[in-house]
């Protein structure tokens, strides 16, 4: 064989091996600052929401049963709960329209205006808030405690939303979990993690 064909069998021994794919870095769920208000302050790598306004988390909710939480790092106004991309983040307190469903920091619970439930014990700082959501009903939660007051009717594509005022502070939470998930409640995935 000449110098000719040996190269040619190299190059063809280099590019039939295997190659090992470079792992791709997994989309982390955090705060989205291309749908947040006009006065939001995201900080923290998307853990944080300070400013006035509201953001939405940078994905959908497209498994069958979800969890999330949010600690309230200062006090103010603030909201919590599901919202579609067509929702106006800089009018708030949310939960005055048709595409945003939330609790907010005076304990109403709220869609299209209408406060559908009141919680007895407010919230205070350092507490934590979860949700729930199982495309039925969104479910509330005060420092692991279930709050039983569901709000349901959600139509379309939903995500997170998260609005703050007055001074507030919170830090939202998408995993490693400060309560444990209710049971069949997890994480939110991106759609290419359903598969």
């Amino acid at each position: 064989m000449d110098a000719c064909g040996l190269g040619i069998l190299c190059c063809l021994r280099r590019y039939q091996q295997p190659r090992n794919p470079q792992p791709r870095e997994v989309p982390r769920v955090q705060l989205d600052t291309g749908h947040m208000g006009n006065e939001v302050v995201i900080v923290k790598s998307g853990k944080r929401i300070c400013g006035s306004g509201a953001a939405l988390a940078n994905a959908a909710i497209l498994q069958n049963k979800c969890y999330f939480e949010m600690k309230i790092q200062s006090g103010g106004a603030w909201g919590v709960g599901l919202a579609t991309k067509r929702c106006d983040l800089n009018k708030i307190p949310l939960g005055s329209n048709t595409e945003s469903w939330v609790l907010r920091s005076d304990g109403s619970v709220v869609h299209n205006g209408i406060v559908r439930h009141r919680i007895r014990e407010l919230p205070e700082e350092g507490d934590m808030l979860a949700c729930t959501y199982d495309h039925v009903e969104l479910n509330f939660y005060h420092n692991g405690k279930h709050l039983h007051c569901p709000l349901t009717g959600m139509k379309g594509t939903v995500y997170p939303v998260f609005y703050v005022d007055d001074g507030s502070i919170i830090d939202v939470n998408f995993c490693d979990f400060v309560y444990h998930a209710p049971e069949g409640f997890q994480k939110i995935m991106f759609e290419k993690s359903l598969l």
